[in-house]
């Protein structure tokens, strides 16, 4: 299977009709048909339904095209990394949960965009499950992550900072007048909670009984979209302090767990898996500006 059939295939996925894909291709039409075919021959099913002026892929064709897209940004990848030579550049790619420990990675990013402008940071959001699954699948140097997580497969790096679980709630909410979130409060309250698996651990001890006996009425991924709900009325929320917005002009609060429930950040990367060289300076940059604080 070759890279050049997959950029074709591509690109007649996209345009949806072989004759435009041609043209952007710069190819004839009966050419880009001859390839298509034989890529369908090499893997033993049909990639396209092939209408009167337009084709759509099928289940094999759609799975082809996610795979397809990763294999050739590996390519490019592998490409930039090796023509790096004298000077830094090429993609330093970080997937991260969502927290304000992020600042530590971007100002070690700008430290190191600062002596090698040739580099381009790619950034990609998502809760510990997308994180771990960049990294698994090669499309990610480094991930961040919060405590408790899995750090078996990863070389890691504890960073200097700790998240505070709390309450996201409506400032016209009663519990919003109190100073701090009891496990006793929530008896009855109409909750949103993030569905990974691990916080519904931290969760079950904080409340010293399953997650299950509350009021559960949706979960989340990421807190933006869910911050939205909880201002609708539909509940309130279990978040991370700093990630939503509760300015004075936002209708939203946010309170604190008691007892404490903290969350550590860690940036961890795949063991067995030779860094590039972006990756080597962005670590050690990140380790120089660590030590440097006080």
């Amino acid at each position: 299977m070759e890279l050049r059939v997959l950029r074709y295939f591509l690109s007649v996925a996209r345009e949806g009709n072989i004759t435009r894909a041609a043209e952007r291709l710069f190819v004839t039409q009966p050419t880009l048909s001859k390839q298509l075919r034989e890529l369908e021959e090499e893997l033993g099913c049909r990639l396209f339904e092939r209408g009167a002026r337009a084709i759509a892929l099928t289940e094999e064709g759609r799975l082809l095209r996610v795979r397809a897209e990763e294999i050739l940004g590996l390519a490019e990848r592998a490409r930039a990394e090796i023509a790096e030579r004298e000077a830094l550049g090429g993609e330093l790619a970080i997937a991260a949960g969502e927290t304000p420990a992020m600042r530590i990675l971007a100002r070690a990013a700008r430290m190191l965009r600062a002596e090698h402008p040739a580099l381009c940071l790619t950034l990609h959001s998502g809760n510990a499950e997308d994180v771990a699954d960049r990294l698994a699948r090669g499309l990610a140097d480094f991930g961040l992550l919060l405590e408790p997580c899995d750090l078996a497969r990863y070389a890691f790096l504890r960073l200097p900072w700790h998240d505070e679980w709390g309450l996201l709630l409506r400032k016209d909410h009663p519990l919003a007048a109190k100073a701090a979130i009891a496990p006793a409060d929530l008896r009855g309250l109409p909750l949103l909670t993030s569905r990974q698996a691990r916080v519904e651990a931290e969760f079950t001890g904080w409340l010293g009984h399953p997650l299950g006996a509350l009021n559960l009425v949706g979960t989340y991924n990421l807190i933006h979209n869910a911050a939205l709900l909880v201002e609708e009325g539909l509940g309130c929320a279990f978040a991370l302090a700093h990630l939503a917005d509760v300015s004075p002009a936002s209708p939203l609060a946010f309170r604190p767990l008691t007892p404490a429930l903290r969350a550590g950040a860690v940036l961890v990367w795949e063991r067995d898996r030779h860094p590039s060289r972006a990756a080597q300076a962005f670590l050690a940059t990140l380790r120089a500006q660590l030590a440097a604080q006080p």
